[in-house]
């Protein structure tokens, strides 16, 4: 008995690896556990080769899937991992690090614009000034896309930095030469999937995405850093210590 596809503008190989992704987020498959061949798929949804490969595709650009030649597709064990915003502060490479996780960065914008009124609010720029470097760097642990870096850097560091701040993270890249960070000043928010976070992050449209937005200041009181990670809850948290101790 076939399926009846959703009514739905969307690609065939998308219907099929959300369901697919859904049944996997139910617990109907188990880590470890094998999917249905590609014979079987094709002959439940009625669709052709191609498109069963492209839907298996989907699930393991999203880290939930894993293909063996000659044994088949299966169920992928869903890590989740924790950045701690602690004091004294610990940098995103240092404590991925630390878990035993493997972090890459896909440089995807590194220009230098116009700051929008907010930025140059928050960065504190002379009124004659609103030149800054705009990077959106891709976030992968373990090679699956978890968030989107998007950091405004004043003028003066992205021009003397520029290469360093397209291959690592910015913070350790900062600090490593000389200009030291005395604090972070963060919130985090929630925000939905826009459609070049979807095809960056691997997610469906209008998922739900933890959004950390941050100001990092030098000692002297000064921001030099703005900018917000939308990230993908199911495979990145963070977790904050409040302590009522006085020193």
């Amino acid at each position: 008995m076939t399926h009846a596809l959703d009514p739905t503008n969307l690609p065939l190989h998308v219907i099929i690896s959300e369901k697919l992704r859904r049944q996997i987020d139910s617990g109907l498959f188990q880590p470890g556990e094998q999917l249905p061949s590609e014979h079987q798929l094709m002959s439940e949804f009625a669709v052709s080769r191609i498109t069963v490969r492209r839907a298996i595709a989907n699930l393991t650009h999203q880290g939930l899937v894993s293909s063996h030649r000659g044994k088949g597709v299966f169920v992928k064990e869903q890590r989740k991992v924790t950045y701690s915003l602690s004091s004294p502060l610990v940098f995103f490479e240092e404590d991925m690090a630390r878990q035993g996780v493997t972090i890459s960065i896909q440089n995807l914008v590194f220009e230098e614009i116009q700051a929008p009124d907010e930025v140059k609010e928050v960065l504190q720029l002379p009124r004659n000034q609103r030149q800054v470097y705009l990077q959106k760097k891709l976030l992968l642990l373990d090679g699956v896309p978890v968030a989107v870096d998007i950091s405004y850097i004043l003028l003066k560091y992205g021009k003397q930095l520029a290469t360093e701040l397209q291959n690592r993270m910015t913070f350790p890249t900062l600090e490593q030469n000389g200009i030291l960070l005395d604090r972070i000043e963060a919130t985090l928010e929630c925000t939905h999937a826009s459609q070049a976070l979807a095809e960056s992050l691997q997610v469906p449209l209008g998922t739900p995405l933890l959004l950390y937005c941050y100001t990092a200041y030098t000692h002297d009181n000064r921001p030099i850093v703005c900018g917000k990670a939308p990230s993908r809850g199911d495979r990145l948290t963070y977790s904050v210590v409040l302590s009522n101790r006085h020193a």
